[in-house]
Formats: structure tokens, C-alpha cells, sequence
């Protein structure tokens, strides 16, 4: 035949046209999903798990009948700079011996992940192969790994207002949660506040108590409580002893204002004011200082009921005044008696003087009655 006025550069581009565009329908052919019978299909494609936890993709494949699988692998999805890469999970370390293919060559291709962790999220794809093709999905499965987060509302109250606990996650409620309170089991989650309730609150799904949410603190403010109040005596009341009286209160916040009063008098509904501020000095103090002191505590929440303290003298100075009396009193009784003798025995000298008196006049008498006759 004849080749005279052909292009034989157009006869090899029409060749290679028929080329390529045969090799692309073969490949859409293969390719294809429902009608050439290569697929792959999952069950739940965007599970979300709570970290700690496991989870399974369910999936199924399907290719052409006379073909045998030969190899199977889960592939993750990562984006370098600006290329999206897929890597097959056999070779991240991070899912050695978390990674389990529950699978196999026929047509199940599930995959389970333990232990999640929060950097587990991503895109996951499957792929098989055959002994004339490799398939790979064209879907992925999204995975969401999240945590249990507690919400405390509000996070800072007054005593005697509502609280109300939450445990959430990004996924879905849990709908059996354990507590805790600084450690200890709580069961209720909406309560009255008071002071004890301030502390920090996790929580737990149920049966699963060591995988415990961060914790969330809870500030329960309220006004002082527990006030005492301290006496400090420095000295003796004979050196011009001093008297320090403290008032103490738990509170929150703490408490910024102390008010002193005294009461006066017999009568103990009638009190003066004496002092400002936590520490009130009594200097040279004397046995009239003893008496009843009041302390009264301040916050931004409230105040305190006046709480009273009595201020006595101590034991050594109770006793030293006593021995002081008691000296006197055994002198005072001595000088007495001393002065009750001396007068009873000059009585007593008066009346015999005056016997021996009339004894001896008596005798003159009757002596000279004698002489004379």
C-alpha cells in the first residue's frame, strides 16, 4: 500500500490518543465503584470516642468474583506542609500495640483503636489488593476523640445559692457519671452551697473511675464563721503586765474588719465600744479590766454574731493576791489577840493590886485594934 501523502506525525498522535483514552476507560472500568464491584463501605463514618477509650471502625469491602485478597492495610491521614499524605498505620509507632485489624482477606475489614488518645483525630482510610489490583476508598472514616469536661455554674457563689454540675463531652452526654469532691465520692450535683463545698470537683463514667475529666475548683464565699478569740497575757499585773486579745474567724474572703466592745456594769446588755482591728492591747492592766469582751468580725459577704471572751487575771496573780489577803487578815487577827491579852492580863493585875490593898489595910486595922486593948 501506498504511504505517499500521508502525515506520519498525525498517524502517531491518533495512535496515542487511542492509547491513552483506551487505558482510561480501563481504568474507570476498574475503578468504578457499584458497577464493577470494588467498594469499600463503612458503617460509621465519624465515630467519637472519649479518650482512654477504644473504638471499632465497622467496615466491608467488595471486588470482582475469581479475584483473591492478598493484602489489607489501614492507612492514616496526614497533611505535610501542603501535600495530604496517607500512612499506613504499621508504620506510625504511635499505634504499635493499639492498632488492632479485626478483619480479614474476605470481606471484613474492621479496625479497632485502644487506649485513645486526643491526638488521635483524624481522617483513617482502608485499602486492599488483589493479585491484579489495588483498591483504595475514596471515602474516610473522620475519628473525634474527646474528653470528659466538667462545667461547675457557677464557679464562684455565696452560701446558700445553687450550684449545678455538668460532665460533657464534645460527642455526647454521658448518661452514667461518678463524682468527686477533692477525692471523695459526691452524689448530688445540684446542692445548696456552704462553706465546706469549696474544693475542686472531676468526673468519671461510671464503672471507669480512674479515668478521671481535669479538675474544676468551686469558690464558696461566705461571711466569718468559727470566731474565737485569743488571750495573750505578757507579764505580771505587779510589773504593769499588758493584755493582747486576738480574734480569729474562718472566712471567704478573708474577714477585713474587727470591732472591740466591752460590756460595762452589772448590767450585760450595756456595751462600749473599746478597739478596731484583729488584735486589741490592754496595757496596765489592773483586776478592773477583768470583765467581758466582745469581738465582732467583718467581709464583703457579712459579719459574724459578737462572739465574747471573759478576761480574768491568772492563777499566779489570783494567788498572789490571795496570800497578800490572807497575811493580812492572819495579822490583823494576831494584833487583836495580842491587844485582847495585854488588856485582859492589866485587868486582871488591877483586881489582884486591889485585894493585896485591902489585905494590908485589913491587917493594919486589926493590928492596931490589938495594941490598944
Amino acid at each position: 500500500m501506498s504511504t505517499r501523502g500521508q502525515n506520519p506525525t498525525k498517524s502517531c498522535f491518533c495512535v496515542d490518543m487511542v492509547n491513552v483514552f483506551t487505558l482510561l476507560m480501563l481504568l474507570i472500568i476498574r475503578e468504578g465503584s457499584g458497577n464493577s464491584g470494588w467498594s469499600v463501605t463503612f458503617e460509621n463514618p465519624n465515630p467519637c470516642a472519649l479518650k482512654g477509650n477504644s473504638v471499632e471502625f465497622r467496615c466491608s469491602y467488595s471486588y470482582r468474583e475469581g479475584e483473591t485478597v492478598r493484602n489489607t492495610t489501614w492507612y492514616r491521614g496526614k497533611l505535610n506542609g501542603t501535600i495530604w499524605t496517607r500512612v499506613a498505620l504499621s508504620d506510625l509507632p504511635s499505634y504499635e500495640n493499639r492498632s488492632e485489624y479485626l478483619g480479614d482477606r474476605q470481606h471484613n475489614c474492621s479496625l479497632a483503636i485502644h487506649d485513645l488518645q486526643v491526638n488521635d483525630t483524624g481522617y483513617y482510610y482502608f485499602r486492599f489488593d488483589t493479585d491484579t489490583y489495588g483498591f483504595r476508598s475514596k471515602k474516610s472514616v473522620y475519628l473525634s476523640v474527646t474528653e470528659l469536661n466538667v462545667i461547675v455554674y457557677p464557679e464562684r457563689v455565696r452560701a446558700g445559692e445553687i450550684v449545678t454540675l455538668e460532665c460533657k463531652t464534645s460527642c455526647h452526654q454521658p448518661s452514667d457519671t461518678a463524682w468527686f469532691k477533692d477525692g471523695r465520692p459526691i452524689s448530688k450535683t445540684v446542692f445548696l452551697a456552704q462553706a465546706e463545698d469549696s474544693g475542686n470537683y472531676v468526673c468519671a463514667i461510671r464503672g471507669r473511675e480512674s479515668e478521671q475529666s481535669d479538675s474544676v475548683a468551686l469558690d464558696v464565699q461566705y461571711g466569718p464563721l468559727n470566731t474565737s478569740i485569743e488571750v495573750s497575757k505578757l507579764g505580771h499585773l505587779s510589773n504593769s503586765p499588758s493584755v493582747n486579745l486576738t480574734c480569729r474567724a474562718t472566712a471567704n474572703p478573708a474577714a477585713i474588719n474587727y470591732t472591740w466592745y466591752r460590756t460595762t456594769g452589772s448590767n450585760s446588755g450595756s456595751m462600749v465600744h473599746v478597739g478596731s482591728g484583729q488584735v486589741l492591747s490592754l496595757t496596765s492592766v489592773v483586776l478592773p479590766h477583768s470583765g467581758l469582751y466582745l469581738c465582732q468580725a467583718r467581709n464583703s459577704v457579712g459579719e459574724n454574731n459578737l462572739t465574747k471572751s471573759v478576761l480574768i487575771v491568772d492563777h499566779e496573780d489570783i494567788n498572789h493576791f490571795i496570800l497578800v489577803g490572807i497575811v493580812v487578815k492572819i495579822g490583823l487577827v494576831l494584833l487583836l489577840t495580842l491587844i485582847i491579852i495585854w488588856i485582859g492580863k492589866k485587868t486582871c493585875y488591877s483586881a489582884e493590886d486591889k485585894k493585896v490593898r485591902r489585905y494590908h489595910v485589913k491587917r493594919t486595922i486589926n493590928n492596931s485594934l490589938s495594941q490598944n486593948v
